[in-house]
């Protein structure tokens, strides 16, 4: 069980209206004691509050009575483990634990439109579900009625957008557009690689920070996990700014979603103007060469450029956290890189995999590996004294020891797993 995990506390709000203070189990908001029970609650909850309504019942205690006379509720209750009023105390506990998360919500996206929220309504329940809770209808019945409110203000979105009536920062990130794609990256992340996050801990809750990763996979699919991690997993759910090379945002659709997500093109200038915004900047600092690597020198870290991380640190004192991901490499293995074909097209590297391009675009799809983000402890730069910068042998030295430190990580990691596609 991961320690960064373990010590966070339980989201379920108790009777009392305290929140429940037993922690949460990994991979889930909630405890042992809630876990199950609340996602049962929640499909109920929101088919039967539909059911109530065209019924004419709109009383808490109505609807309370409805939820615990519904079969998916009796089969989690077994042969009558809890007795009626604590039933009855759990489901109202769980309506008022909606509430307040609907009203939290709608408190921070005030002025904004109503489908991010149910968005990321949808997303954290999606993360959650078990294999069973997927194959049941009180699942789907929930998520359909969450389709059908998210239809209906589609038209309101799409006709403000195109009145251009949307914020985005002044480096593009638009809030909106990064919820839908946090749905798509929840599932990925939850369901299909299955990622362990280990260290969010050593990620600050506030102020400047270097993230510095190693790069692998093809396609920058390792800056999405490793942000979207941070994102669900840190106490601060920071936003994490990657600086991706010139090539990918060139990609079709690539581009446009790497900007609107919050991701910035690599230039130390960019870098610079981030961490001293006191931004959390993801830095590749392999590049092309992590990327492109054939699968026979996979998790052999290549060369990280020449310094040029270090240089941001030092100048603007933020710490660097080295970050090593393990199971991407395997995602689509590369066996060539067909460089002539590269050159011709404008590409860093043509790769050759067993699907790509034998099987066309279902070459396209990712293989289901196992993946691990594994962050380390902070390397502090403040004590540097920045003119020492100017000195090559100086920023190699720090170069190499932070790429060793990265190394190390995916080396132990590698040694603990035992299977490509099941850890």
């Amino acid at each position: 069980m991961n320690e960064n995990l373990e010590s966070r506390p339980c989201e379920a709000i108790a009777e009392g209206g305290e929140r429940c203070t037993l922690p949460a189990l990994p991979g889930s908001p909630y405890c042992l004691e809630h876990q199950e029970f609340d996602l049962a609650v929640t499909g109920e909850v929101a088919v039967t509050v539909t059911e109530a309504r065209s019924a004419g019942l709109n009383g808490e205690e109505e609807i309370v009575t409805a939820v615990a006379a519904s079969s998916a509720i009796a089969g989690k209750n077994g042969a009558g483990q809890l007795s009626d009023e604590e039933l009855r105390a759990k489901i109202r506990e769980e309506i008022r634990r909606l509430s307040q998360k609907v009203d939290t919500q709608a408190a921070s996206s005030a002025g904004k439109s109503s489908d991010g929220r149910l968005l990321r309504m949808m997303r954290d329940n999606l993360s959650h579900l078990s294999e069973s809770e997927w194959l049941a209808s009180e699942t789907w019945q929930g998520l359909a009625l969450v389709a059908q409110a998210m239809v209906e203000v589609q038209r309101d979105f799409v006709a403000r957008r195109l009145r251009g009536e949307y914020e985005v920062d002044p480096w593009g990130y638009d809030e909106e557009i990064a919820n839908y794609f946090a749905l798509v990256a929840g599932i990925l992340y939850n369901q299909y690689w299955r990622v362990e996050l280990t260290g969010v801990e050593h990620v600050p809750s506030s102020g400047r920070t270097l993230l510095v990763a190693n790069h692998s996979g093809v396609l920058p699919m390792d800056g999405a996990m490793i942000s979207y991690g941070i994102s669900e997993h840190h106490p601060a759910r920071r936003l994490t700014r990657a600086l991706v090379a010139d090539w990918f945002p060139t990609l079709p659709f690539f581009g446009c979603l790497l900007n609107k997500t919050g991701q910035v093109l690599a230039h130390p200038d960019n870098g610079h103007r981030l961490l001293e915004n006191d931004e959390l900047v993801l830095v590749f600092p392999e590049g092309y060469k992590g990327v492109g690597k054939l699968f026979r020198d996979r998790y052999k870290l290549a060369r990280f450029g020449r310094g040029g991380f270090v240089k941001m640190a030092v100048e603007t004192q933020a710490p660097i956290v080295p970050v090593a991901v393990v199971g991407a490499e395997e995602t689509y293995p590369m066996v060539a890189n067909v460089k002539p074909l590269a050159r011709l097209i404008g590409f860093p590297f043509f790769p050759i995999t067993p699907t790509f391009p034998l099987l066309g675009l279902l070459g396209v799809v990712p293989l289901p590996t196992k993946w691990y983000i594994d962050i380390g402890e902070p390397i502090a730069t403040e004590a540097l004294d920045p003119e020492l910068i100017q000195n090559p042998a100086y920023v190699s030295d720090l170069t190499d020891m932070v790429r060793n430190r990265v190394q190390d990580m995916i080396d132990k990691r590698l040694a603990e797993r035992r299977s490509i596609f099941f850890g």
